[in-house]
């Protein structure tokens, strides 16, 4: 069974009641939309519960889950007495060129930005891996898991393989340094170059919900790359999830410098 209402803009909001997604996750996901699309007034405020309620044909209990999610995520605030608003906070622009670094492209944005080991192990090339690094399948790779953070708030998580014969101890490197750019030079990788970059988007799964301090039903902006270095030779993959709310990705053009 689907049940349908109109939104502030005239349009549909549907809820698909058997898809398995929770209704309170997709009342949340439209809300977000309403968010980026400029459904709700200037003044940001959302409509009282009992409102939403009506729109989505649910009981104020659902809607008040959705509305703590978003809350719990940094998308909404509650104000006593007054209501619910949008926390208007602007979104962290990250470069995307022939050289991205976390650093540096946010370094006009934020006043601090750092880099966390959260797990690595050495482990053996999956197909995936191994075809992306150039290495034979089963081959030693140092797998890490990371978080990067602007002025104390998570943007990013990411799972990076590097060649474990190339770079031994690279995790070390990074946890001592927070940056991959200095880890790489410990190794004499003075400069490296993005060869390619594949985006997507999907739902956080439970990793990413813990590290980034998302709400179920959050949206994460996925970027898989493959850096270089000045020889060509591939020296990271990586998968990377940033908080849709909180970054929006740049295409950057840059032409690289023959050498």
């Amino acid at each position: 069974m689907t049940g349908m209402k109109k939104m502030a803009d005239g349009g549909a909001s549907t809820l698909e009641r058997r898809s398995g997604v929770a209704i309170w996750r997709q009342i949340a996901d439209d809300i977000r939309h309403g968010i980026a699309r400029g459904t709700f007034d200037e003044g940001g405020r959302l409509p009282p519960e009992t409102a939403l309620a009506e729109r989505f044909g649910v009981n104020r209990h659902t809607v008040r889950s959705a509305i703590a999610a978003l809350v719990h995520e940094g998308v909404l605030r509650s104000e006593q007495g007054r209501g619910t608003f949008i926390e208007r906070r602007k979104r962290l622009s990250y470069p995307i060129g022939a050289r991205t670094r976390f650093s540096d492209g946010l370094r006009d944005q934020t006043s601090a930005r750092r880099g966390h080991l959260l797990d690595h192990a050495v482990e053996g090339a999956n197909p995936r891996v191994a075809a992306a690094l150039g290495l034979a399948e089963g081959a030693a790779v140092i797998r890490m898991e990371t978080m990067s953070e602007a002025d104390g708030r998570p943007v990013s998580r990411a799972t990076s393989w590097f060649d474990a014969a190339r770079f031994p101890g690279f995790a070390e490197a990074y946890a001592e340094t927070g940056s991959i750019t200095l880890a790489f030079k410990r190794f004499g990788v003075g400069d490296y170059f993005r060869k390619s970059t594949l985006v997507s988007a999907r739902h956080a799964d439970n990793a990413d919900l813990d590290d980034l301090h998302l709400a179920p039903g959050a949206i994460v902006l996925v970027a898989v790359a493959l850096n270089v270095d000045d020889a060509g030779t591939p020296v990271q993959f990586a998968e990377t999830r940033f908080a849709a709310d909180r970054v929006e990705l740049s295409v950057a053009t840059e032409a690289r410098n023959e050498r």
